[in-house]
């Protein structure tokens, strides 16, 4: 027995297993009947940290653009009503101030989360071509209720002036949070909420997910401390391109900042620079492998919460807006996906 697995041995170290054949499923759709969905990833900038000069008149022609590509569905950086009540019933996991509370809006329209999103999503059922006043108050009301609050800042946008005031379980403490939000460097709201209103969209969708980038180590900050080893000491090829991205964000005119954040070249350095140095580095425990790990499964879920969105809507016209260095990842994933066609950036910005 032991001559015929000494054999056996052998002969896996003789003739090594071959790769297993990938499969091609970007053919599968050839035949698909009925329209193909159309997406486009946005790469941004994360308009917090503009500088103070900042005037978000400097996206007007971003937004053109945007418009232009007529989304049925748009996307943002932002953690769900739902991923936000999880992490509320999970503190131990997810840290006690996982996402804002909802405690005004509770009060306002008496609702957790959960209720919520059942009310909203009610309501939208049921969402005329030619809303009210009355029904936009409480429809952004309920969105804050459910955590979505650019999805209320979108209804807000989209009452007259005289239209924008309390009333219809929107209380004073919310319309105050509107006003805040309005003043805010962020692009959820500067981009993704204003592009929604112009196109009269009722909401926009929260994608983001960090459910499974919650690094369990021993050590926390050693493992923030290897990963910016790791960054520091192989960034320098995307020190070039930072410097142009930090020169093009003082310009009153952003669209040429869009345009070249979204570049393959610059996209390439900035996946390299993120995946690259932490990969190489050296470390006992593997903590930046298992950054790259959590990185990946962020991106993944991200990339399913998106395709959620129209898994209703075959052909619909999707904008995903999303922070310039998930956007490889993004392009990779969502261009697999059957019946879906990926949207040159550079020809909407163009």
């Amino acid at each position: 027995m032991g001559k015929w697995k000494n054999w056996v041995q052998g002969l896996v170290l003789t003739f090594p297993l071959a790769a297993q054949a990938q499969i091609d499923l970007t053919a599968l759709d050839r035949a698909m009947a009925g329209p193909r969905s159309q997406i486009l990833v946005l790469g941004t900038v994360h308009l917090r940290d503009m500088p103070a000069s900042f005037d978000p008149a400097a996206l007007d022609r971003v937004l053109d653009r945007l418009a232009a590509f007529k989304p049925d569905i748009i996307t943002i950086e932002t953690e769900s009503g739902e991923e936000c009540d999880l992490a509320a019933r999970h503190p131990a996991k997810y840290g006690p101030d996982y996402c804002a509370p909802t405690d005004a809006a509770r009060e306002a329209t008496g609702l957790d989360i959960p209720a919520a999103m059942t009310a909203v999503d009610k309501a939208l059922k049921a969402w005329p071509a030619q809303p009210t006043p009355v029904q936009r108050r409480h429809l952004a009301a309920l969105f804050f209720a459910a955590n979505d609050h650019a999805s209320a800042y979108v209804q807000w946008l989209q009452l007259p002036e005289a239209e924008r005031r309390a009333g219809d379980s929107l209380n004073a403490a919310l319309v105050e949070m509107l006003g805040q939000i309005g003043k805010r460097n962020n692009e959820t709201f500067q981009l993704a909420a204003r592009v929604a209103a112009r196109l009269s969209l009722p909401r926009v969708h929260a994608i983001d997910n960090h459910t499974g980038d919650k690094i369990d180590v021993p050590d926390i900050k050693a493992f923030g401390r290897s990963i910016e080893a790791a960054w520091a000491a192989g960034g320098t090829t995307f020190k070039e391109f930072a410097e142009r991205e930090k020169v093009a964000s003082t310009a009153p005119d952003l669209l040429p900042l869009y345009r070249y954040i979204n570049e393959p070249e610059h996209l390439r350095a900035l996946a390299e620079a993120n995946v690259i140095p932490a990969l190489g580095a050296k470390s006992p425990q593997g903590y930046p492998q298992i950054w790259v790990a959590g990185w990946e499964i962020r991106n993944l879920r991200m990339v399913a919460n998106i395709r959620e969105t129209f898994r209703e809507r075959p052909g619909a016209r999707v904008l995903s807006i999303v922070g310039a260095s998930h956007k490889p990842w993004f392009d990779a994933w969502l261009g697999q996906l059957q019946g879906v066609d990926m949207v040159d950036v550079a020809g909407v910005l163009k």
